[in-house]
């Protein structure tokens, strides 16, 4: 963090606090963590202030993942309160999304950084064509599958959204449209999958960025105090106020807001975040 223009520094300043009150609406309205505004943020961050390729990707992810902690509470209980969250299927899913997730941070340990972005591309894609053009007809059944199809997509959340630093709600919200069930529910459902994820996540982070801290001493993003391996405090610091703050309020548009207004508008935003990560992918 040293050696950067302070102009420069109270731009990333601002820009993650901006960030961190769109990520904390995000949450509330789609019941996501809000990981796909925190990562490419703090991707810009973390470019400005010198960290090398081989770990910035990571180091975003294991950042997001833990700004997405105090967020998703809040969207949880938010949504709880109301009565929309289905609790049997966060209990089907707990501990295989947990499995997931101590896997993932287990690849992020030794995985490049493409395989990071192109995991964003390809799932905030699918996500934005079934949102965007599905039709009723698209689905796989009336009724939620048996136990053991639960547990496999549970285990695939948790691996996946460890690799994105999401809180698995565009996952989750897939999945369950796909089986009928209500956008609303859907979202209501998928906050608390972010609990499940982010906590796990983010000690997997920190346990698989310990040892890569040490083989970059002049990079001073990755050492304590700024840095605990692949969680970046100055990063979380600055995202948290906001983001818990206006959680609140995009969970109140969220049960405002019509189902397909609610879809388009879910899949807009997956259909930026995919092209915002392909477009870093290309040679220029």
């Amino acid at each position: 963090m040293y050696g950067i223009p302070l102009n420069d520094l109270a731009w990333l300043v601002v820009s993650l606090l901006c960030a961190g009150a769109v990520t904390g609406l995000l949450a509330g309205v789609f019941g996501v963590g809000g990981g796909a505004v925190a990562v490419p943020v703090l991707y810009e961050l973390f470019r400005v202030t010198g960290v090398p390729e081989e770990v910035r990707m990571p180091l975003c992810i294991g950042t997001s993942l833990a700004i997405i902690i105090p967020t998703s509470i809040r969207s949880f209980n938010a949504h709880r309160a109301r009565g929309a969250v289905d609790m049997t299927i966060l209990r089907q899913w707990a501990i295989p999304v947990v499995v997931g997730v101590c896997m993932g941070s287990l690849v992020a340990r030794y995985a490049p950084e493409a395989l990071f972005k192109s995991v964003f591309v390809v799932v905030a894609g699918v996500s934005a064509v079934r949102l965007l053009f599905g039709k009723d007809s698209w689905n796989l059944g009336l009724e939620m599958p048996r136990k053991a199809v639960m547990t496999v997509y549970g285990w695939l959340i948790g691996v996946l959204s460890s690799l994105m630093g999401i809180g698995g709600g565009q996952l989750s919200n897939l999945f369950m449209t796909f089986y009928g069930r209500p956008i609303h529910q859907a979202v209501a459902t998928s906050s608390g999958l972010g609990v499940l994820i982010s906590i796990p996540g983010t000690l997997g982070y920190i346990y698989a960025g310990w040892p890569r801290a040490a083989e970059f001493p002049q990079v001073a993003a990755l050492q304590p105090p700024l840095a605990l391996g692949y969680v970046s405090l100055v990063g979380l610091i600055l995202f948290i106020p906001t983001s818990v703050l206006t959680a609140p309020l995009g969970v109140r548009l969220a049960h405002a807001m019509p189902k397909r207004r609610l879809e388009i508008a879910f899949g807009l935003f997956l259909l930026l975040v995919s092209a915002r990560f392909l477009m870093s992918l290309l040679p220029l």
